[in-house]
């Protein structure tokens, strides 16, 4: 008995030290190694969180590049527009734009498809890995428990054993003793079973919880622990899987703006090969061409007699003083070409002052501070900008009058008379600015009757003249005299036959005065007829009754000639005959590409 009961207790040490440290000592590390793991991601989640602020932060600094060295309106720098390497740098600036862009939208697609896809996932992460140490840990106090519950059964076992054993020594010695009564023999013997049945009854008790011991650590070691490890293996795995593709991410993100980033740096490349130097410096010439013509030779001067000097009739001494004094000497002025140095200087400063002022726009109405040619393009621009002016409130004026018109049919669409106003005020300022037309095209006739004449003149609308009396008199048809300020600047005086004598606006515009020259009336016979801008598709079927407008059929296509400017009426035409004006919301309109925002006027 003692002998099995000790066989029992050194396989259970055997099994002691086999088995359970060892795996004990490989959960541990699994913990340890897992933990590593959602650190790892963490930190690549960091990484990419940083790379997604160095994008946002360097798109940024690229936008306010880009915006900084923009062309500023109402500057100097917008007037530099006009030349190619100007506007090369603007479309590169717009380009950058768009680059810093792109890099607006790496960051977001960092963030949105890495930083906070890892941020959820290590979420899960942490809950998944707590979940299953959990149960291994379980696992693990449950089988503790039971070898706890195994070591007691064994001791118990053997103290039994040792017990009997003892009791088997006493009735022995007992039974060999002729001096102890029979009745103590008994009494020994009996105690002797007693301790025999008691080790009996434990060695049972122990072999049961033996097997079942055996049971459960063969589960524990076999099923309980290898599902547990199988599922922390495959959350690794998968942690692993993420992070991969995590990467692949972080480089498609990249891959999926470069041909965008491409079309740009084309832009940019583009912008760079259409700069045309030859154009850029004849806009130079064109800029700062002054119109004078270079001055005649200079006559010796004979201070032995008289001094004679013949000015050229292009030159810019002043041809009044040389019809009054033919004989004595000419007080004209070469300018800028003056044979006395200090004089000479002061010239050359004037003309730093005349290029000045032609750059900042600065000066009067008449732009008589200028030289000639440029005066010239400051004028025409000037009554460019007034006849778009012109044509914009005509516009208004005819969208209103057609707004009158449908309220006097249909009075319940509003009152006619609440327009009337507003058509006041359009008659009011139209007639204000075909007074500002007349007075700089009054001005314009002065210059280019100054000017030597060209090739071909240039043509202008029959609101040059001014009838006076019955006769139509061109306006500036006799020049004003050339005059030299002290300073030396240009300027112009304009006799009393040439003034403008502009009429005060009147209560009800009217047409401009025609002129009776042939070679105006010639160009203004016949009307062109304006261009398509585009196509429409009627969507519903339109009767037109009133005068302007045209009947169409439901699914007609037309082609569009005037958009709409915000009365609800679009101009079409049918054929070369036949146009007029349909509701908006009749018709669906395709603009084409190079006429889409923009009217064309004739």
């Amino acid at each position: 008995m003692q002998q099995l009961c000790l066989l029992d207790c050194r396989m259970m040490e055997e099994r002691k030290g086999d088995c359970w440290i060892h795996i004990k000592d490989q959960f541990d590390n699994l913990e340890k190694h897992t933990q590593w793991g959602i650190e790892f991601v963490d930190r690549y989640s960091k990484f990419v969180k940083e790379r997604s602020e160095i994008e946002t932060s360097y798109a940024k600094q690229i936008r306010n590049l880009s915006k900084k060295y923009q062309p500023k309106k109402n500057s100097r720098e917008e007037e530099e527009n006009r030349y190619s390497s100007c506007r090369a740098f603007v479309s590169t600036l717009n380009e950058l734009n768009d680059y810093a862009g792109q890099h607006e939208v790496i960051s977001e697609n960092l963030t949105a498809n890495i930083v906070a896809e890892l941020a959820r996932y290590l979420q899960e992460l942490k809950s998944e890995r707590k979940s299953h140490f959990h149960d291994g840990r379980k696992a693990q106090q449950q089988i503790e428990s039971s070898w706890k519950t195994l070591e007691a059964c064994k001791r118990k076992f053997e103290r039994d054993c040792k017990e009997a054993e003892r009791a088997q020594q006493h009735f022995e010695k007992m039974d060999a003793d002729i001096n102890v009564t029979k009745a103590d023999v008994e009494k020994a013997r009996q105690q002797a079973q007693v301790r025999h049945q008691m080790a009996s009854d434990s060695k049972n008790e122990y072999s049961a919880y033996l097997q079942k011991f055996n049971q459960e650590q063969n589960d524990h070691y076999y099923s309980v622990i290898p599902n547990i490890f199988q599922k922390i293996q495959e959350m690794e795995e998968k942690r692993i899987e993420r992070v991969g593709d995590c990467m692949k991410t972080f480089a498609d993100v990249d891959r999926q703006v470069l041909p965008i980033v491409g079309k740009c740096l084309d832009g940019m490349t583009k912008a760079a090969e259409s700069i045309d130097a030859k154009t850029d410096s004849q806009l130079v010439v064109e800029s700062f061409k002054s119109g004078f013509e270079p001055p005649g030779d200079v006559d010796f001067e004979d201070y032995g007699q008289a001094i004679t000097r013949t000015s050229s009739e292009t030159s810019l001494s002043n041809p009044r003083e040389s019809k009054e004094k033919p004989g004595g000497k000419s007080k004209g002025k070469l300018w800028p070409f003056i044979k006395n140095k200090n004089k000479l200087s002061l010239k050359l400063i004037t003309l730093n002052s005349h290029i000045r002022n032609l750059i900042e726009g600065s000066g009067p109405e008449d732009f008589s501070h200028l030289p000639p040619e440029q005066r010239r393009k400051k004028l025409q621009g000037k009554i460019d900008e007034l006849n778009k002016d012109i044509q914009k409130e005509m516009d208004q004026r005819d969208a209103l009058t057609k707004m009158k018109d449908v309220y006097v049919k249909n009075p319940a669409m509003g009152d006619p008379a609440s327009v009337d106003p507003r058509l006041g005020e359009l008659a009011q300022s139209i007639e204000k600015l075909q007074y500002e037309v007349q007075k700089f095209e009054g001005w314009l006739a002065e210059v280019e009757g100054r000017m030597p004449s060209k090739s071909d003149p240039q043509k202008r609308q029959s609101g040059l003249y001014q009838t006076t009396g019955q006769n139509n008199t061109p306006m500036g048809s006799n020049c004003a005299q050339d005059r030299e300020s002290p300073d030396g600047s240009y300027t112009e005086e304009q006799s009393s036959e040439t003034q403008i004598k502009a009429q005060a606006p009147s209560a009800n515009p009217g047409p401009l005065p025609t002129s009776s020259t042939p070679e105006f009336d010639d160009e203004f016979d016949e009307e062109e007829a304006l261009p398509t801008i585009g196509t429409c598709k009627a969507l519903y079927p339109f009767e037109g009754h009133n005068e302007g407008t045209i009947s169409v059929a439901e699914g007609e296509h037309l082609f569009v000639i005037e958009e709409d400017k915000g009365d609800g009426w679009t101009r079409v035409r049918r054929n070369e005959d036949e146009e007029g004006y349909v509701p908006s919301s009749y018709v669906e309109v395709f603009l084409e590409s190079n006429a889409k925002g923009a009217m064309t006027y004739i």
